[in-house]
């Protein structure tokens, strides 16, 4: 299984400020913020080779993905905390 955590960056103001990869299931973890406080949301993608063998994505997932799906999820949690801890430094 190919694990890929991707930290913080600041390439553009639309970039995600994190992704985690597991195989082929992806999470992007995104930042906002408003006067007070920063927030975070995740967007999850699961990508795949088409009939014509060109890579593609989609926000639908196999029965045989959700175990991983949890996985990735609780991974975005733990980097959300951990940006969290960062923004009180």
């Amino acid at each position: 299984m190919n694990t890929t955590i991707t930290a913080k960056t600041e390439e553009t103001a639309k970039a995600p400020v994190a992704r985690i990869r597991l195989g082929l299931l992806s999470a992007s973890i995104w930042q906002r913020a408003n006067a007070d406080n920063l927030f975070y949301s995740v967007s999850f993608e699961r990508r795949y080779r088409d009939s014509q063998k060109t890579w593609q994505s989609t926000h639908n997932y196999d029965v045989n993905d959700l175990l991983l799906l949890t996985k990735l999820a609780d991974l975005a949690h733990t980097e959300i905390l951990k940006l969290q801890a960062g923004e009180a430094d």
